[in-house]
């Protein structure tokens, strides 16, 4: 359903440097989706391309009429709900990229992703490094990824967890399908809550994920969530923080190496088998908490 991909930073620059469909007057039925938030910034960058129609949630400053944004609605749900507004079927289940079990079976690599956009979410690499080396002493097979920014970051955890040459480091190597495949294929995901830990849930990749600034009822997993563990240090109903703050998260600098541990020996414990020709039962769809 995509025919090209744009990269993009920030919202900052108008008109977006977009030629094709939408920015060209000949080109009818043109339809542009804000998957960025509420606006009005990233509303009025998709309506400077001209699309014949904006599907996004309303905001009176950028003058769309849309479906209300609720505060506290779990992101998955939220824009599921942006769909079923202009007539389409959406739920959870619709997040699958795949099949939960693969049909050649999954690998015995972990997959460590201690990277993260923002320093909010970026957990100690001394603490990742402690869980690499608890990991590899269980005779577990780490890889390490990230994007090419982060190949330093990996590259210091890999050293740090005194088990070097027992770690992979595919770090800023792999283009976005590779990663989606060793992912898709992996024993396991250990990450904060970041893009890839979503990558995760639409492969049923069992998972590890650290939440800090956004708890995991707004980003949680809702699909497949025995497979999926979640550590989190506050009460249920703490109203997130700055998720793309410069600085750790108190929420997340509160997990201990020891935590993620315990929560990685959870997620590899062996699941009950399943009848022949099912896939294992998915939770309802409901926050996690």
């Amino acid at each position: 359903m995509v025919d090209a991909v744009l990269p993009a930073r920030g919202l900052g620059r108008l008109p977006w440097p977009w030629a094709g469909p939408g920015g060209a007057k000949d080109a009818p039925g043109c339809l542009a989706v804000d998957l960025h938030g509420r606006g009005p910034r990233s509303h009025q960058v998709l309506q400077a391309t001209r699309p014949d129609a904006l599907v996004a949630f309303g905001n009176p400053r950028a003058g769309h009429v849309g479906p209300e944004w609720v505060a506290g609605e779990h992101e998955v749900l939220r824009w599921c709900r942006l769909v079923r507004t202009v007539g389409g079927v959406c739920g959870p289940e619709d997040l699958r990229l795949g099949p939960p079990d693969p049909p050649g079976g999954r690998g015995e690599h972990v997959v460590v992703h201690p990277g993260a956009a923002a320093a909010a979410r970026r957990w100690p690499p001394a603490r990742w490094a402690r869980v690499v080396a608890a990991l590899v002493a269980e005779g577990r097979p780490v890889v390490l990824t990230g994007s090419a920014d982060e190949q330093r970051l990996c590259h210091q955890v890999r050293c740090a967890s005194g088990v070097g040459a027992a770690v992979r480091d595919l770090s800023g190597r792999l283009s976005l399908p590779a990663l989606a495949d060793l992912v898709a294929s992996a024993r396991l995901l250990v990450s904060t809550d970041t893009g890839v830990a979503h990558v995760a849930t639409a492969y049923g990749t069992p998972s590890v994920t650290l939440f800090g600034p956004t708890p995991p009822a707004h980003w949680g997993p809702l699909i497949d969530r025995e497979r999926h563990v979640v550590v989190w240090h506050e009460q249920s109903g703490t109203p997130p923080r700055d998720a793309n703050a410069n600085r750790l998260d108190p929420a997340l600098d509160r997990v201990s190496a020891d935590d993620v541990t315990a929560a990685c020996d959870r997620a590899l414990r062996p699941r009950p088998a399943t009848a022949a020709g099912t896939t294992p039962r998915s939770v309802p769809a409901r926050p996690a908490s």
